[in-house]
């Protein structure tokens, strides 16, 4: 029976030791939970850390932990003291983290780090490797793992992959700033479908997969290799139904009171206009602590009204409090609650109660149904779940949600009280507005909020990744329909040899070399040259390489050679090193067309006019994409009115745009060649869509091979350059 494989940085487990005893817990984490249902049914198993590094685990204890684990369909990677401190402390959290949410100032490349990034990534792969079967399917999470999917898809290609990015994926211009960057896309693009929380992290991954990449991007769709990635947004949910029961038992008048309430309440009872606003963060510099604490402060300043009445409560969870930063931010935080609460305090009234601890569940629940308003402000956050546990306890409809646009939760909580964290004054009128807000109204946004969060909970959100995941999976099995299998691949090289007569027609730019920013590094090197003399010296064999290149840059490149050349996408033939034209054309258009694409060069950076003989290519490789894509729309239209009177074509290729005449095309040319002699074997291979011409004009015995996998009238298709000459060499 298939499983589904989840990865995570943790294990979904609480493991202790104490005095040689283990114990075991489930965790109780956003992701634990929506998860669970996945990891439950079948064979599903989860591999991740075991929250214990090896040097804690002797000879004895360590069986056991991994016994305990395997008992709850988990598998656990080992970790070294040095793997947890370069690769979790180091580079997860001193450069991913702060990276992804926008702190520069925070962000650290060491080069030590990114070296254990690599090798715990290469651990977890291992032990992936081990779990897998054919027909598995793969659940990659977070930015621990980035390089995670293409260590598996290099091992297994046919197994499906999905990977979720739980925190924000950057902007192209703040990424573009990370030393490592193409490393870290590729990583990603091993998925075959990649989860954002919103619309937005999905633009900017695709952005900067277009322009570091390079690769074609349609809609949310990655063409990469013989792959489509599906690239899409899914907010996550909560466990909606927990909070909300946990809530209406809380509220119930025969249930136990905790100490916690009891002290709420006494403060609640002291009259009706007595209101608490609730702040519950991990203590992180993304969630913006210091700015909210300064904001309360303002707005207690500009409503004086509301001293001894209004209070702000306020739990900040302790988060890697080893890390420099975060000691920091725990200083300012303490003086800044201390400084407010000197200054405002009353004999009877504290403005803020500040918390900094974890807090078991029913006392989050205390919190949450003791609050009239949540006050929810990080300047950067993947998602916050927070906000949506608060909305989730109001069983009574009311209460008021304050919400930082810069949250991902934001972008499906618009009847939220939405404000730029940045602004106190943004701030101030928000409280002032939550808590005069009128009890209909409180009730029509609330409603609204948790009829949606309880439809989309966190169950759903996993259900709809994996409905995309298995509809991108069946589209795949389409998009590689005639890629080249190793069995079609033997008979092509049996067919080859038993041939008595054979044809050989190689494209180049793509074909035999792969595709440079600037045409004229793409010279040919050694092993090319050895393999070509190969062909040539082969008996009854006549190699041709046909190119859209112009005449003088082939003899530059070949004129000590003796093989066939066709030139100028079928303009010049060279047999036994003598030139013939195999066209007359005019060339009096260039002088008019020029000017238009000089036009283009100067608006358009990155790009370059390339002049040959008979004909001028406007080349774009180098520009960025959205910016070209532009600029490719505009100088098709130009050109179509002037082409049409003068027999030209334009001719779109891989990055390029090409004005030809339209009397000249590779097809005429093969079927020249094809009419010199009578062969009993033909082979064509090519990428663009120039060299459909030489499919077309093949006989229906030929073999026609398609480099790169989109629509073509080739017969096969195949990856890359890389992977012609490994065909090649076998034919010779």
């Amino acid at each position: 029976m298939n499983k589904t494989i989840i990865v995570s940085n943790r294990l979904p487990l609480q493991i202790s030791i104490s005095d040689n005893e283990l114990n075991v817990t489930p965790s109780v984490g956003g992701l634990a939970t929506g998860m669970k249902s996945v990891h439950a049914e079948g064979n599903g198993v989860w591999v991740g850390w075991s929250g214990i590094t090896d040097e804690e685990l002797d000879d004895e204890l360590k069986p056991k932990v991994n016994e305990k684990i395997e008992a709850s369909k988990c598998r656990a990677v080992s970790l070294t003291e040095d793997d947890v401190n370069d690769f979790y402390l180091g580079f997860s959290n001193r450069t991913l983290w702060p990276l992804f949410h926008y702190f520069l100032e925070y962000t650290e490349f060491e080069n030590l780090h990114w070296e254990a990034y690599k090798r715990v990534n290469e651990k977890f792969a291992k032990v992936v490797l081990e779990t897998i079967e054919d027909g598995d399917t793969v659940w990659v999470h977070d930015y621990q793992l980035l390089l995670l999917p293409q260590l598996i898809k290099d091992v297994k290609p046919d197994v499906t992959i999905g990977f979720f990015l739980h925190i924000p994926f950057p902007s192209y211009e703040i990424f573009r700033t990370f030393p490592w960057r193409e490393e870290l896309l590729k990583g990603m693009l091993g998925s075959d479908v990649i989860g954002f929380h919103t619309y937005d992290y999905e633009r900017h991954f695709l952005s900067s997969v277009k322009r570091i990449m390079r690769l074609e991007v349609k809609f949310n769709e990655i063409t990469y290799y013989d792959r489509v990635i599906k690239v899409d947004s899914f907010p996550m949910g909560i466990d909606y139904n927990k909070f909300h029961e946990a809530a209406l038992k809380h509220n119930d008048p025969n249930s136990k009171k905790s100490e916690l309430q009891r002290r709420l309440d006494t403060h609640l009872n002291e009259g009706d206009d007595k209101k608490f606003i609730l702040s519950i963060d991990r203590l992180d510099y993304t969630k913006g602590i210091p700015n909210r604490i300064r904001a309360f402060e303002y707005f207690l300043n500009k409503h004086p009204e509301y001293k001894e009445k209004v209070r702000l409560v306020m739990l900040a969870v302790p988060s890697r409090s080893g890390v420099p930063q975060y000691q920091r931010l725990k200083r300012e935080t303490d003086e800044l609650v201390g400084r407010i609460n000197g200054e405002f305090s009353t004999v009877s009234w504290t403005p803020i109660w500040y918390f900094y601890r974890s807090l078991p569940f029913e006392n989050l629940i205390d919190l949450y149904t003791s609050s009239d308003v949540a006050l929810i402000t990080p300047v950067r956050d993947g998602m916050n779940l927070v906000a949506k546990e608060y909305v989730a306890t109001r069983t009574n409809e009311d209460g008021v949600l304050i919400l930082s646009e810069m949250a991902g939760a934001a972008k499906e909580m618009n009847e939220a009280i939405l404000i730029n964290p940045n602004n106190f004054e943004d701030f101030a009128h928000a409280i002032k507005r939550a808590l005069t807000m009128p009890l209909e109204e409180q009730q029509s946004r609330m409603k609204i909020l948790q009829k949606r969060l309880k439809r989309y909970d966190v169950e759903k959100w996993a259900e709809e990744f994996f409905k995309t995941l298995d509809a991108t999976t069946q589209m795949q099995e389409v998009v590689v329909s005639k890629k080249l299998n190793e069995e079609e691949e033997n008979l092509i090289v049996e067919n080859y040899k038993n041939a008595e007569k054979r044809l050989v027609l190689l494209d180049y730019d793509g074909t035999l070399v792969g595709f440079k920013d600037n045409p004229q590094d793409a010279k040919p090197d050694e092993e090319l040259f050895a393999l070509l003399d190969k062909f040539e010296n082969q008996e009854n064999t006549h190699l041709c390489l046909i190119s859209g290149r112009d005449k003088a840059t082939f003899e530059k490149w070949y004129g000590d050679k003796s093989y066939s050349l066709i030139t100028d996408h079928g303009v010049w033939r060279r047999e036994n090193n003598k030139w013939s034209p195999l066209e007359v054309l005019k060339t009096d258009w260039m002088a008019n067309i020029k000017p238009i694409l000089e036009t283009f060069v100067d608006r358009t950076p990155g790009t370059f006019i390339e002049e040959k003989e008979y004909s001028l290519a406007w080349h774009y490789r180098t520009a960025d994409p959205e910016l070209a894509q532009i600029r490719t729309i505009e100088i098709n239209t130009v050109l179509t009115s002037m082409v049409a009177n003068n027999e030209l074509s334009v001719l779109q290729g891989n990055k390029v745009i090409e004005i030809k005449s339209s009397n000249v095309n590779k097809g005429r040319a093969t079927t020249q060649l094809l009419m010199k002699d009578d062969y009993d074997h033909v082979l064509i291979m090519g990428d663009d869509w120039t060299d459909e011409y030489m499919f077309e004009a093949a006989p229906e015995f030929a073999t026609t091979i398609k480099v790169g996998y989109v629509k073509t009238k080739a017969k096969y298709q195949i990856k890359d350059s890389d992977s012609v000459r490994k065909l090649l060499h076998k034919l010779v």
